[in-house]
């Protein structure tokens, strides 16, 4: 099962497209000064370049035949003077392209990472997770260079090959027009091999964003795949995605290896031609053997920048498809974000109002239907029934992680679609089953809650959770480093520091989604006192299968089928001998 989902691959819906490169413009344009001054030394450095057959042609063709030494010494210095000069300006082209192109890697991947942190949960739970991490590497190391230095190398070689036509001709039409028959031969080999490479290079993107996907599962759910013997299923199912690598790359590099190699074999028999007309056909004697030398010379220079645009133009057949994936990725809407002329939410007392609400995380199914009640300021609300009822749903609506289908969800009157989301989210406290914990220090995870916030603050908020007890027995106390996602400390523990962390950021409304599922319950009957201080004063709604942890609260909300079954105190709720009754004597 798991070696089909990850052979799925993404299709492109287009073909080759210049807008993608137009599109991208606007990263190039920051370094364009750079980009313009690389273009105006590579020229220079090339026009010195070409005057070497010239030089060469008149050593042949005057210095060697007359014997004159000092000319030939004279020529042979400027030859040399002339290298040495393309090599400096080479190398400071080279240098600011370098800048240019890791600037521009810097900005691409900035905003994807700022997009991403916008994008709704349901992007992320519709995708792998491997799959959106080699978009942010991989896919923008590849295009950086094509978007400096590729686009910088197409109008330079441009130039040089119109240069190097001029030259050709002004020394010798007739065997330049020689060169020339080659250029048909040359276009019609261009286009014949431009849809295999874009599609071969298409499919590698495909199976290596397959395989990276897997494999970041499976480094995330090692223990899992330990617990129920599944080493050697796994690595089966690896060797499959990577032997598609394997061959996809294969035939991709058989199309790229076709090009260097074919325009190399049509410039032999340019140049073959060449000495055939010159010394042959042309008639014995009407072309000198300098004239024939540069012309050939000028000729190998032709096809240089004809093959340098091929490996640019083979580059970027290999790139577009990484490009096209960095925009799809950008382009992605931002679903939940905040609404024009959104203001900021003034300091909340806690009053929660659902109107009609209705949501479904997609067309084939409504999770709630028509839910309306209200929260008086500083209430404490449970919500308890079947797993899948939609108790999550209604505090991430609370929390605007998703927009609702229709309906209204208001804070102290205030619909909270029109206000900003960080105002609102700033003053709600979220706890999740799932304790995330970020790689560094105990004390940087608590501190996540509030940047600004003192040691004191910090010692404080944790003993008031009972973290405090374990974090000061750890050798470094506070400042125990967190391995990634907190795989050095226990699921209880993770959750104590969680706790921490929200109690910290001081919430007006706070939100417990299965938050002490992970803790003994020793620690949960000493945690509870600390809660009973956190609730205090703020509204607070609690998720809760342990129907015990949450008997004292104000209100117990039975939830099923998308709406609100049953609503009272606990005692309300077992007097009435309903849903809650039932599912509460069944955990006696």
């Amino acid at each position: 099962m798991a070696r089909n989902t990850y052979k799925q691959d993404e299709q492109l819906e287009e073909p080759f497209n210049i807008r993608h490169i137009l599109r991208a413009s606007v990263y190039i344009k920051k370094y364009l000064r750079y980009m313009l001054i690389a273009l105006i030394l590579s020229g220079i450095g090339g026009a010195f370049g070409y005057l070497a057959p010239f030089i060469t042609r008149r050593a042949l063709d005057v210095a060697v035949p007359n014997k004159d030494r000092q000319l030939l010494y004279t020529l042979v210095l400027l030859l040399a003077l002339v290298y040495i000069v393309s090599v400096i300006f080479t190398t400071i082209r080279s240098r600011l392209m370098v800048n240019a192109s890791q600037n521009i890697i810097y900005d691409i991947r900035k905003d994807l990472f700022a997009h991403l942190q916008q994008l709704p949960f349901q992007y992320y739970d519709d995708r792998p997770h491997g799959k959106i991490l080699i978009r942010v590497v991989n896919y923008v190391n590849s295009v950086s260079d094509m978007l400096s230095n590729g686009l910088i190398s197409i109008i330079l070689e441009s130039f040089n090959l119109l240069f190097i036509v001029i030259f050709m001709f002004v020394i010798d039409v007739q065997l330049s027009l020689v060169v020339m028959c080659g250029v048909p031969i040359l276009a019609f080999f261009m286009l014949w091999i431009k849809n295999k490479q874009r599609k071969a290079w298409q499919a590698v993107s495909n199976k290596n964003s397959n395989l990276n996907a897997y494999l970041q599962e499976n480094i995330v759910g090692a223990r899992i795949t330990q617990i129920f013997a599944r080493e050697d299923e796994n690595a089966e199912t690896f060797k499959h995605l990577s032997a598609d690598c394997r061959n996809t790359w294969f035939t991709a590099v058989r199309y790229t290896n076709l090009v260097w190699p074919g325009i190399d074999t049509i410039s032999v028999f340019v140049r073959a031609a060449i000495f055939v007309f010159g010394l042959i056909i042309f008639g014995s004697g009407s072309k000198s053997l300098g004239t024939i030398v540069a012309i050939s010379s000028y000729a190998s220079m032709f096809w240089q920048p004809i093959m340098n645009l091929g490996n640019i133009f083979n580059n970027f057949i290999n790139n577009i498809a990484y490009l096209e994936r960095i925009f799809e990725t950008i382009d992605e809407p931002v679903e939940v974000k905040d609404a024009e002329g959104a203001v900021e939410l003034a300091p909340i007392k806690g009053e929660v109002t659902f109107e009609n609400v209705s949501f479904s995380y997609d067309t084939s199914k409504e999770v709630l239907h028509n839910v309306s009640f209200s929260v008086k300021p500083g209430e404490s609300i449970a919500l308890v029934g079947p797993t899948g009822a939609g108790k999550s749903t209604i505090v991430n609506l609370l929390s605007r992680f998703y927009n609702i289908d229709s309906g209204c969800v208001k804070i102290d009157g205030q619909d909270i679609s029109k206000v900003t989301l960080k105002s609102l989210r700033s003053q709600m406290g979220i706890m999740m089953q799932d304790s995330f914990l970020f790689s560094g220090n105990i004390e940087d995870n608590i501190r996540y809650g509030k940047l600004d916030a003192t040691e004191e603050e910090i010692i404080r908020a944790s003993k008031s959770v009972c973290a405090d007890e374990f974090i000061s027995e750890m050798p470094n106390k506070y400042k125990t480093e967190v391995r990634e996602r907190g795989s050095a400390l226990s699921e209880g523990q993770k959750q104590l520091i969680s706790f921490a962390r929200t109690l910290l950021s001081d919430p007006a409304i706070l939100i417990l989604d299965e938050a002490t599922s992970s803790i003994d319950v020793r620690t949960e009957t000493a945690l509870q006192k600390g809660l009973d201080a956190m609730l205090k004063g703020r509204t607070s709604f609690i998720i809760a299968h342990r129907l015990s942890t949450i008997r004292n609260c104000d209100r117990i909300m039975y939830v099923d089928h998308g709406k609100i079954m049953e609503s009272g105190s606990h005692d309300e709720l077992m007097a009435m001998k309903g849903y809650y009754y039932k599912l509460y004597t069944a955990q006696d």
